[in-house]
């Protein structure tokens, strides 16, 4: 390397990429911990799922079960992972977002993207 010409040091970009990468583990694996939740019906229906949108727990409201009426009932299980999928997408993107942007905005000193 020559001093001054403006050439990355290899060796702080490897350990600057090593870090990266080991943040983004650690969010992953913060995500896959963390649960939220997502609602329905005002509440009759309730989805949780983790971080990484797995469902973890369903809770139907004795209220929202008619026999006569299933379909609506089914409405709401859907509603309900949806909207808990949505904020778990939103944490995702609170989590990972930072680190994302590291990694292709410009985050890393003399490398072109």
């Amino acid at each position: 390397m020559i001093p001054g010409g403006g050439q990355p040091n290899m060796q702080q970009l490897l350990q600057q990429a090593q870090k990266m990468q080991q943040d983004l583990a650690s969010a992953q694996e913060e995500l896959a911990r963390t649960e939220v939740e997502g609602q329905a019906g005002g509440g009759l229906v309730k989805a949780t799922v983790t971080g990484s949108g797995e469902l973890r727990a369903l809770v139907i409201d004795p209220k929202a079960v008619d026999p006569e009426d299933t379909e609506t009932l089914a409405d709401l299980v859907v509603a309900a992972v949806h909207a808990a999928n949505e904020n778990a997408q939103a944490l995702q993107q609170q989590k990972l977002g930072p680190l994302a942007q590291g990694l292709g905005g410009g985050g890393i000193p003399g490398l072109p993207f």
